[in-house]
């Protein structure tokens, strides 16, 4: 074993990828990017190397200057992570031509399963079974179109070089093609320096199981069995799980024997997964699936894998790399069930739109119990509070794990964990993956990729009864801090009166709209919230906290729970995953709330890609006006109404800041 190792990625898989080296007493070096200069990771590193600006291309992209970093702290291998260089077989060949141990595959490994074209050929040689499609090297618009016709819609065009969902598009007819293969190459071509594709064909209500396997230098192979990784959103995982439900032993030695096969094809060692499209209009079949692409490094989704296993596979990556052997196949075993939930930096109410800036709460302290009552808790964490979260790279900002002893044990576990999240002022997915694990047909185990697209807005928007629970909450949470800061009877605003019920009322603007909540006790002593005109049997308490109040309680008998915490922006409600600002509502906003209907304004800071929109140009409500890329995706700006362009300012190609009006709209007639 080695006793140094430079990591050449950011973020949590570089804190995962030391945690295990630190175990092992291995030294650990970091490389880093302006943007990252006080990351977590780099804290937590034994040395660090700055190797440049924020953009990814000017800094972990360049293979070379990795590579130098590596040599002058003198370390003996590198790791690469995931994304990135992770799959770069050009510098996999530089990092063992400089002396230096690779810790993955052999670079003709890479090469030969990195392209998804030529590792479709590949399988079909040996007898795996491939996705129907066109993956040829003519990559005319003309061809392309003919092949997806040939195919029959509906396709999937997929980056060749791809990974994460991008550069991939469903296309339902052929009226769309052009359009979103122009996209599917444009974004192929900013995040892999590639912009050829290949056609698919969209295998309807598909699940998406995956294989690991690993393969040492003495011609051992094995697999740790699958992974379901159906639930996503664009193409991109949300949440993956161990083993896969409704998995039988017949379709189990089929699917785990073809990816071996796929392995060794190409004399594959170290870590990889073989993912499988499957048919999940059923019960799963030794015939209904086919080989999709090979992921030649670590998966984001590995410690699913490891939970159920009792393996370490950053350990395994490592052993393997410094020439050890595998255990042996019959020695790895199924342990209980294992989820988890990319958390990411984005907003699901407001199209996933990402968000970026300094962590004042990062709290997630329901994973510091790591284990309780059969279920274990894991976070790996990017991120720390106290921390920013730079807009220039991906959004996941922490995996969150649970291992349970059943299925049901581990999904309830993380969502309950996810549900006590407090995260401000950034906003995350945290209340939708809690939705996700706890909706019926994925706890039912016949959840397809198209889950999330088709449920999005019960997972996004929170129904009438948890806005009831919040508004109830706050007003309660806000009366909580009052008496706290106040104890002289005489300043509290409750609308005492002299025989008459006590009554304290709280305006909040929320999400735009105004709600006036009134707390009121009746004359037998019970106490009320009134919403919206209806009157409401509660029973709330409140907890001091350090910085806010715990509350709890029941509403018309259903237990309630939440946390208020004054922040640097005022008070907040944590509530189910959510974060909720408690701001007073500024009477006279409509105008300014109408006004603002005019304007096209950048939701967060991000590159310009594309301007669709020109002065003079007679619109409609949700028409494409500006293309826009921010932490490594594509998101589309339309039209707030209908009505007429009067000014431009998007440029293509220009990074552009949050706020900045990119069209602006004729005036609305007052």
């Amino acid at each position: 074993m080695f006793s140094s190792l430079l990591i050449a990625n950011r973020g949590e898989i570089s804190r995962r990828i030391m945690r295990t080296a630190r175990r092992l007493g291995i030294r650990t070096v970091a490389v880093f990017s302006d943007a990252d200069a006080d990351a977590a990771f780099v804290r937590e590193a034994d040395d660090a190397v700055h190797i440049g600006p924020a953009p990814s291309a000017e800094s972990y992209l360049k293979g070379d200057r990795i590579i130098e970093a590596a040599l002058d702290t003198g370390v003996e291998a590198i790791h690469p992570g995931y994304g990135f260089l992770s799959e770069n077989a050009a510098f996999a060949e530089a990092v063992v031509k400089a002396g230096l141990t690779w810790i993955g595959p052999p670079p003709e490994a890479i090469r030969a399963m990195g392209l998804k074209d030529a590792a479709k050929a590949l399988m079909e040689k040996h007898g795996v079974p491939v996705t129907p499609g066109y993956h040829g090297e003519d990559q005319s618009l003309k061809t392309l179109r003919v092949a997806a016709k040939k195919v029959g819609y509906p396709v999937l065009i997929k980056a060749v070089a791809g990974g994460g969902g991008r550069g991939m598009r469903k296309v339902d007819d052929d009226k769309d093609f052009e359009t979103q293969l122009a996209s599917a190459q444009r974004e192929a071509k900013g995040s892999f320096g590639d912009d050829r594709v290949l056609i698919e064909k969209f295998v309807e209500n598909p699940r998406h199981i995956e294989v690991q396997v690993f393969g040492d230098t003495h011609g051992n192979y094995v697999h740790l069995f699958e992974r379901d990784c159906s639930l996503q959103r664009r193409r991109q995982k949300v949440i993956e799980e161990a083993p896969a439900p409704g998995m039988t032993a017949e379709v189990r030695k089929a699917m785990t024997d073809a990816a071996v096969m796929a392995a060794k094809a190409v004399g594959y060692r170290n870590a990889g997964t073989i993912e499988f499209i499957v048919d999940g209009s059923g019960a799963l079949r030794p015939d209904g699936f086919w080989f999709m692409e090979m992921n030649t490094r670590l998966q984001v989704e590995h410690p699913v894998t490891e939970m159920i296993t009792g393996l370490d596979l950053v350990e395994l990556q490592l052993r393997i790399a410094s020439g050890e052997r595998l255990p042996a196949q019959s020695d790895i075993v199924i342990n209980g069930h294992a989820v988890e939930a990319r958390l990411c930096a984005e907003d699901p109410a407001r199209g996933f739109l990402p968000s970026s800036g300094h962590l004042e709460i990062f709290d997630l302290s329901a994973f510091a119990d790591e284990s309780s009552g059969g279920v274990t808790l894991r976070l790996d964490s990017a991120v720390d509070e106290g921390d920013t979260i730079p807009a220039t790279y991906d959004s996941m900002i922490a995996k969150a794990i649970a291992h349970g002893p059943t299925r049901d044990d581990a999904l309830d576990a993380l969502s309950e964990a996810l549900r006590e999240a407090e995260i401000w002022p950034v906003t995350t997915n945290a209340a939708m993956l809690a939705n996700l694990l706890d909706n019926d047909d994925f706890r039912d185990g016949v959840a397809t990729t198209a889950l999330v697209e088709a449920n999005i807005e019960e997972l996004t928007q929170p129904d009438d009864g948890e806005r009831a629970d919040a508004l109830a909450l706050a007003a309660a949470g806000m009366r909580g801090l009052s008496d706290e800061l106040s104890g002289d009877p005489w300043s509290v605003a409750d609308g005492f009166r002299v025989n008459g019920s006590a009554r304290t009322s709280y305006g909040f603007d929320i999400g735009g709209e105004t709600h006036t909540v009134r707390l009121e006790t009746g004359a037998d002593g019970q106490e009320y919230v009134v919403l919206n005109g209806e009157r409401l049997e509660i029973q709330i308490e409140t907890v001091r906290l350090a910085d806010g109040v715990l509350v709890h309680g029941a509403l018309e008998g259903i237990d309630v729970l939440g946390v208020v915490r004054e922040t640097t922006d005022g008070p907040v409600l944590f509530h189910r995953g959510r974060a909720i600002a408690l701001r007073r509502p500024e009477f006279g906003s409509e105008l300014e709330g109408l006004a603002a209907g005019d304007d096209i304004r950048a939701p967060m800071p991000g590159k310009v890609l594309d301007v669709k929109a020109s002065v003079g140009q007679d619109v409609k409500k949700g028409e494409p006006m500006v293309v826009l890329e921010a932490m490594k995706m594509e998101h589309t700006l339309t039209a707030p109404r209908d009505g007429k362009v009067i000014e431009v300012n998007a440029v293509a190609g220009v990074q552009t800041a949050e706020g900045v009006v990119l069209v602006k709209f004729e005036p609305v007639p007052e």
